[in-house]
C-alpha cells in the first residue's frame, strides 16, 4: 500500500478513537445526547470506510 494511502488510514482511526470517545464523553455526562450518539454514528462509517480501504 503506497505510504499516503496508509497515512490517511492511520488519520482515519485516530478520528474514529477521538470521536467515540468524545461521543461517549457527552452522553455519559449528561450534555448533548443527540451530538453525542451523532458523533458515535460518524465514528462507525469511518471505521467502516477504514475496514473497506483495508482489504
Amino acid at each position: 500500500m503506497p505510504t499516503l494511502v496508509t497515512t490517511a488510514l492511520s488519520l482515519a482511526v485516530l478520528a474514529a478513537a477521538a470521536l467515540t470517545a468524545g461521543g461517549i464523553g457527552l452522553i455519559v455526562r449528561g450534555g448533548d445526547r443527540k451530538r453525542g450518539t451523532l458523533m458515535l454514528g460518524a465514528a462507525a462509517v469511518l471505521a467502516a470506510n477504514v475496514l473497506i480501504w483495508a482489504l
